[in-house]
């Protein structure tokens, strides 16, 4: 009787400490982060691939660790209201029962899940090989169980659509502290998501303050209005000057004038020289706009309307100051009290 007492009581102690493994293993695995996993995981740490493989499928991992845990918890009741009984009689199930609410609450639930949010990485690293049996073992049942919620309780279909304000929450949790440092960085991370929502319309230059050549000048004329621009890029017109027939680099046009005898006598008309212009829409995204920079291997484009009438230009660079903030390079030329505006004029 006495040795049936003590393996009843040990049994207890191992459904304890179960109910105190699943319990910080939810926790753990739900605290746990992402970037330092995908991190170890990418120096080859196979802990952390295991970690990363349970969070992919997150419906199985959290419905077999309450399977798990209610189920050791349920037979932990049963025992130690059998224990009870064996040892005060009748009157031993209330005592069963605030021992257990004791036990579980405490060794179980608040001890295990404080200790795993506190070390939630390495902790998951550490039982990320053991859960991943008892997920395996208890599968069946859990995709069972979630087959049937499933039935009961349909998807909402806007889950997936809050990913960005989220994003925002986050970023904007990062400077609480309210410093000129943390400031910063919060306007360039909250401008990148906002580059989706910002048209190339906003930030190019407009067509009124752009340095446009007229590919029917004089040569010499042509040179020494480049010499003296601050660009190394202009649109190239001919006839009106919403005709843009090209893009001519400086670069291009030294190259042309080295090769000829006079600067009035050049190989090839300038608007031969020039590039073949690329034209992009006024109403394009600077995301968009920025990812065909990129595959183009471009800087510069020329912006129009609906209609194909010129309105302006954009650069690579236009886009970059939207994330960062005005970069000024020795060219820039900066006027006390007056601010440029989106039309070309500028306001005192």
């Amino acid at each position: 009787m006495l040795s049936s007492l003590w393996l009843l009581a040990l049994t207890l102690v191992l459904l304890i400490v179960a109910s105190a493994l699943f319990s910080s293993a939810e926790t753990a695995l739900t605290a746990v982060s992402d970037a330092r996993m995908r991190q170890l995981a990418n120096q080859g740490n196979r802990r952390a691939k295991v970690v990363e493989k349970l969070r992919a499928d997150r419906e199985g991992l959290i419905g077999s660790i309450l399977i798990g845990n209610n189920a050791v918890n349920v037979l932990g009741s049963a025992l130690a209201t059998s224990f009870a009984i064996a040892l005060f009689g009748e009157g031993g199930l209330v005592w069963a029962t605030i021992g257990m609410t004791v036990l579980l609450v405490v060794f179980a639930e608040v001890l295990p899940k404080t200790y795993a949010f506190k070390y939630a990485d390495s902790y998951a690293l550490r039982i990320a090989p053991i859960l991943q049996v008892v997920v395996r073992a208890l599968s069946p049942l859990s995709v069972g169980i979630n087959l049937l919620t499933t039935q009961i309780i349909r998807p909402n279909p806007d889950s997936n659509e809050n990913h960005e304000e989220e994003l925002r929450g986050l970023i904007e949790l990062q400077g609480r502290d309210d410093n000129a440092y943390e400031r910063e960085h919060i306007a360039m991370l909250s401008s990148i998501l906002d580059l989706s929502h910002i048209s190339v319309e906003a930030v190019m230059t407009h067509r009124a303050a752009v340095s446009i050549i007229n590919a029917d000048d004089q040569p010499e004329d042509i040179l020494r209005y480049v010499l003296n621009s601050p660009h190394t890029r202009h649109p190239v017109f001919s006839g009106k000057s919403d005709n843009i027939v090209g893009v001519l680099h400086v670069r291009d046009l030294l190259r042309a004038v080295g090769k000829a005898e006079t600067v009035m006598i050049l190989p090839e008309a300038v608007q031969n020289i020039a590039s073949d212009a690329y034209f992009i829409p006024e109403t394009t995204s600077l995301f968009d706009q920025l990812q065909a920079f990129r595959s183009r291997r471009e800087h510069f484009a020329v912006v129009v309307d609906e209609y194909g009438d010129f309105r302006g230009i954009v650069t690579l660079e236009d886009i970059l100051e939207e994330i960062v903030g005005d970069i000024d390079d020795e060219h820039d030329i900066g006027l006390a009290g007056l601010s440029a505006q989106a039309d070309g004029s500028w306001l005192g």
